[in-house]
């Protein structure tokens, strides 16, 4: 079967199916892999849209796949898919995309899927052949195989699509934790579905930017970049993302079509495992060797992100122990280094790139660049961001292409699974009150007041521990009074879009609770957003070993005891790696999180030019009350409890 398709690089060209699985281009795309972009545009009307349409929209993500571009329609004209391209594993032509198989799927896939060897094998045992390499049309063996429930089969980060042809039906998915995008929008009036790991591929699609006046509030009055308790909604009321562990399914010409959202995976909380400690660790570093091991997949060169604190120190560590000759590995890592600010972690960095071995290279973002790269850094996010943070995080990925580096390894979500933040220790001596373990609740809050750990601790601490229920409704109710005593907020905005949901707290009855609803529900989720927008603005993928999703819920498996532990945080990752960190690092017990010198970035004048500008915006659109005009503009942290500013700037920058 042949039929005439645009290539969006060279012009018309004939494609035809393979024997078996797939579409070449007549024409040669080097260097072409999947680690990209993905958009497209699927319709229950024939031709009602073409090749040209979608090559708007992955022209706008270009930066996502900067090696290479290609766009496909079926031949009925219902389904139109795009591609860019970053090569990283299988380099050859054969593995292109938009990727087909057996005459009936064509699939485009962002991420990637890191047991793809294992599950190759185990398919090939079912019969399976493969001409590639890749870990895409391994997803497509898996499909053709197991249908939905290849997602149980899948370990990786991703966001990819299958079109079925001979069912007319567009299967789509995002990955357990939510590491790759996945947005979308359904004109229902003209039962089209609009899809994309970007906005503004959307948005080059001609579909309206409509903000989310309730969401903005949100960010505004309280500083949520996410809505706590409805992980699909974006800045946008007519953009929804597609949850993290969920699939997507729309069949454009069934009755009544529309897409139909479902979860294919849950995390369990509640289940503990009665195991003792060397037991507990000796399985802990094998599933974080096999996840770091199976990170370290691919066919161009590997670095770290090392910012001197434990999590990616331990990420450092084993990849030295578990790296197999001829691995893509450099020992490179990249950080970012601010000179003499207080809390600069380059000694910490510079400790552990000694001890491996490693070349140090670090990023110095400053006030000056950080004025000039501003606009273009929010812009890129499309969302509000929380701090300036998100821009040294931006600078490291930067360094690391500018070395032709186009794999990071990260230590991402570590504390958030296993209890990192200073904030956690209060809820923990909660549990241990609950349970009634007071001697154990009086010797940790000893040991974290030793070790010099922060956290608050009254009689509301007591009460929330016997009444968590009634906690969480106080705790909401004091987010109500935050959001309706701020007086910069105009009145009528204020009461015309508050939304009593954005209010939401979860019930805590123990430590897994508060860790759960931060790692699937609201909290980390940014975190990834940040991580993806930020690494692939220069064509750089980051990889996360401990979201692993089978390293995840065996750590939720475990007592609260082996993630808060004799004062210290994050316990069973301490000991897992003290015979092989330092102990300047292992034991540190002062990071509190990667902070740049957002304070003093904010004196900057041109950064202040931009408050202002942005407060006189939001003043002309009765978002804010003018008497903010008259207010001093107030510098302060990354991590400061009033951000008042850097909203207002935010905001100003990002509201259509």
């Amino acid at each position: 079967m042949k039929f005439k398709f645009l290539c969006p690089l060279f012009g018309p060209c004939t494609h035809a199916y393979g024997d078996r699985f797939l579409v070449l281009c007549s024409h040669r795309i080097a260097d072409i892999y999947k680690m990209c972009g993905i958009a497209g545009i699927i319709s229950s009307t024939p031709n009602q849209f073409n090749t040209s349409d979608v090559q708007k929209m992955t022209g706008a993500i270009a930066h996502r796949g900067p090696d290479g571009e290609a766009v496909w329609i079926n031949p009925s004209g219902h389904a139109v898919l795009g591609h860019r391209r970053l090569s990283v594993i299988d380099l050859s032509e054969i593995a292109a995309q938009p990727m087909h198989f057996e005459r009936r799927y064509t699939i485009i896939h962002n991420g990637e899927i890191y047991n793809y060897i294992e599950l190759k094998e185990s398919l090939r045992q079912k019969g399976y052949a493969f001409k590639t390499t890749s870990d895409t049309e391994v997803i497509l063996a898996a499909y053709d195989c197991y249908k939905s429930d290849c997602l149980q089969y899948l370990d990786g980060m991703f966001a990819f699509a299958i079109w079925d042809e001979n069912e007319k039906k567009l299967f789509a998915a995002r990955d357990r934790f939510g590491e790759k995008p996945f947005y979308y929008h359904f004109n229902a009036s003209e039962n089209v579905l609009y899809f994309a790991s970007e906005l503004k591929a959307l948005w080059a699609a001609g579909l309206s930017r409509i903000t989310d006046e309730a969401m903005l509030l949100n960010y505004l009055a309280l500083g949520n970049t996410s809505h706590p308790s409805d992980s699909e909604k974006t800045y946008y009321k007519n953009f929804k993302r597609l949850p993290a562990s969920h699939l997507l399914e729309f069949s454009p010409l069934s009755e009544n079509s529309f897409p139909i959202v479902k979860a294919y995976w849950q995390l369990h909380k509640d289940t503990q495992t009665s195991i003792g400690e060397e037991e507990a660790i000796g399985r802990f570093r094998d599933l974080f060797d096999r996840s770091v091991s199976n990170c370290l997949r691919a066919d161009v060169s590997i670095g770290t992100s090392l910012s001197g604190g434990l999590d990616s120190s331990s990420v450092v560590s084993t990849i030295h122990r578990k790296r197999s000759p001829g691995s893509h590995y450099h020992q490179q890592s990249f950080t970012a280094s601010f000179p003499e600010f207080e809390k600069d972690e380059s000694k910490y960095s510079s400790l552990v790139a000694q001890q491996f071995g490693l070349q140090e290279y670090r990023s110095h973002p400053d006030a000056t660049g950080f004025n000039n790269d501003l606009q273009k850094l929010i812009l890129h996010h499309e969302e509000p961001i929380s701090s300036a943070s998100v821009y040294a995080q931006y600078k490291v990925y930067e360094l690391a292409r500018q070395q032709k580096v186009k794999v990071l390894l990260d230590g991402q979500g570590a504390d958030e699974i296993l209890a990192g933040y200073p904030k956690y220790t209060h809820w923990y001596l909660q549990e241990l009150i609950a349970a009634g373990r007071f001697n154990q609740f009086r010797e940790e809050k000893r040991k974290f007041e030793q070790h010099k750990i922060p956290f608050a601790w009254g009689l509301r601490n007591y009460i929330a521990a016997i009444m968590p229920g009634q906690t969480s409704l106080q705790l909401e109710k004091r987010a109500g009074k935050k959001v309706f005593s701020n007086g910069m907020i105009h009145r009528d905005y204020l009461h015309s879009h508050f939304d009593k949901q954005v209010l939401h707290k979860p019930v805590v009855r123990n430590l897994n609770d508060l860790l759960y609803y931060d790692t699937r529900e609201s909290g980390l989720e940014a975190l990834l957003r940040y991580a993806d927008k930020n690494s692939m603005a220069h064509g750089c993928e980051v990889r996360l070993p401990f979201l692993q999703h089978e390293l995840v819920q065996y750590i939720f498996s475990l007592p609260a005891s082996f993630k808060i532990n004799n004062g210290y945080t994050k316990w069973i990752l301490r000991k897992a790696m003290e015979k092989e960190l330092p102990g300047q690092i292992t034991w540190r017990t002062d990071k509190t999180g990667f902070e740049p010198p957002q304070l003093e970035w904010m004196k900057n004048a041109g950064v202040q030019q931009q408050i202002h500008s942005a407060k006189e915006k939001l003043v002309r659109e009765k978002i804010l009350e003018p008497s903010v005009l008259n207010q001093k503009i107030q510098p302060h942290s990354a991590y400061a409890a009033d951000r008042n500013d850097w909203r207002y700037l935010v905001c100003g920058i990002l509201y259509i």
